[in-house]
């Protein structure tokens, strides 16, 4: 074997690996990507005091605080996303007076009765397909100060990215991401073209010593 045979084989281990690179730099971006996507939430939802979000799709039971924050006039987490058939139960802490749970507008029908205050009182609530897509609901008593949640179920859901409907939502993708796309990209094209150019014209490369 040649000693350019050699140095054709080393160059495209080299370029093959630093095409694999960059394509696996291409897939974490739109992996970061993917993890910024959020539901279109209501502004009424939205605006809940704290404000919390959490994506929690993969969990089957799922827990929010009723009469959280500072005053105790809060949902925590705020806003969350489930998948449908999630558990969820709403856990009072016995903070901010007499709380409850009770659809605003959205598919999920809740309606944990009176407001209660004692710490430890649960609603339980088994989101099923009937349920799905964004619900915007509040403490009936605490409406005007704020203590509103937001609860999305399902993938088919409307997000922030615009989209929505038929499960054809749209991303965001952050600007970080796309520049880091682009330059794997930039990369990799650079990468294959010096190896046609080397593959085509030959050339060696003196291994070191």
């Amino acid at each position: 074997m040649s000693s350019d045979d050699v140095s054709r084989r080393a160059f495209m281990r080299t370029a093959g690996g630093a095409a694999a690179a960059a394509g696996a730099a291409t897939a974490t971006a739109g992996t970061a990507a993917a993890q910024e996507e959020e539901p279109d939430w209501p502004s009424g939802a939205s605006d809940g005091n704290v404000g919390s979000y959490e994506d929690l799709r993969g969990e089957s039971e799922v827990t929010i605080a009723v009469g959280a924050g500072d005053d105790g006039l809060a949902f925590d987490p705020t806003l969350v996303w489930v998948d449908t058939g999630t558990t969820v139960t709403w856990e009072w802490t016995g903070s901010g007076g007499g709380h409850n749970v009770v659809t605003v507008e959205g598919p999920a029908e809740l309606d944990s009765g009176d407001p209660v205050e004692e710490e430890g009182e649960t609603y339980e609530v088994e989101l099923d397909d009937d349920a799905a897509g964004i619900t915007h609901y509040h403490c009936v008593p605490h409406d005007a100060v704020g203590m509103h949640g937001g609860i999305a179920v399902g993938e088919d859901v409307e997000t922030s990215g615009g989209g929505g409907g038929g499960g054809s939502t749209a991303v965001f993708v952050p600007d970080g991401a796309r520049a880091l796309g682009v330059a794997t990209f930039v990369a990799m094209v650079s990468t294959l073209g010096l190896a046609f150019v080397f593959m085509k014209y030959g050339g060696t490369i003196t291994p070191e010593e």
